[in-house]
């Protein structure tokens, strides 16, 4: 297959907020953030280059620590209606989850939740199928729960239940990786796309276009996308440079 005939890797270009502000973390660790301003103006600049996604994150929800609800909801508002947004962030209960599908986003990220309380994620699954994608947060294949701060099981385990249950999509990302610009865990995002027949999204590490070209030569394996974000932050590359080498 040559590259120019590869199927099109999804990318979703991130913004993450902490404290009503736009923020990177390195490695998931909090008290890491560099600051990048208004969330609403980094959404709209993503928009402006040709985003059809955006990886919408409450950290501070993620963390335990408060919430950006009224942020989160005026960004979702900003974006125009053909753009999707993916929400994720401290997404654990009935009302929570419901709270995030007010929002008006296409997709919801479910972490920590999914870890601690398989009879309930099993149930959000069942119930809301494809607007639910499960985060799997990986340290070798260890699981990271609670905002990357305790473990939350065994990868292998953890995702055969959550095929059982019927999940439509997998966010993976390696811990290790995530905010460093040291390249996407090749190998673990062919290995989870080998376990199931669901499409897998990844995340962490992309730090240039030759990242993206390798993600993009997985797509036939499933893995469908990308969250791209502190590459495009820092200027590795542009998001219409990215979008281009992933063939959208």
């Amino acid at each position: 297959m040559t590259f120019n005939s590869a199927p099109r890797l999804e990318l979703l270009p991130a913004v993450d907020v902490a404290d009503g502000k736009a923020v990177r973390l390195t490695q998931g660790e909090a008290g890491s953030e560099t600051d990048y301003g208004d969330p609403v103006e980094a959404a709209g600049a993503w928009v402006e280059q040709g985003a059809e996604w955006i990886h919408l994150v409450d950290l501070d929800a993620a963390f335990g620590r408060g919430e950006n609800r009224g942020v989160i909801k005026r960004v979702i508002k900003s974006v125009p209606r053909e753009v999707n947004v993916e929400l994720s962030g401290g997404i654990r209960d009935d009302a929570s989850l419901e709270a995030a599908l007010a929002t008006g986003c296409k997709r919801i990220n479910l972490g920590t939740a999914a870890l601690e309380n398989p009879e309930w994620a099993a149930h959000v699954i069942a119930e809301y199928g494809e607007a639910i994608a499960v985060g799997l947060d990986v340290r070798g294949t260890t699981l990271a729960a609670r905002g990357w701060t305790r473990d939350g099981g065994d990868l292998w385990a953890v995702l055969d239940r959550l095929e059982a249950a019927g999940c439509a999509r997998y966010v993976v990302t390696d811990v290790t990786k995530d905010g460093t610009l040291r390249g996407p865990n090749l190998e673990l995002l062919q290995q989870v796309a080998e376990r199931t027949d669901k499409p897998v999204v990844a995340s962490g590490g992309i730090s240039s276009l030759d990242d993206i070209a390798a993600l993009r030569e997985l797509v036939p394996s499933g893995v469908e996308g990308a969250i791209v974000g502190k590459a495009l932050y820092a200027g590795a590359f542009t998001l219409a440079e990215a979008l281009d080498v992933a063939g959208a």
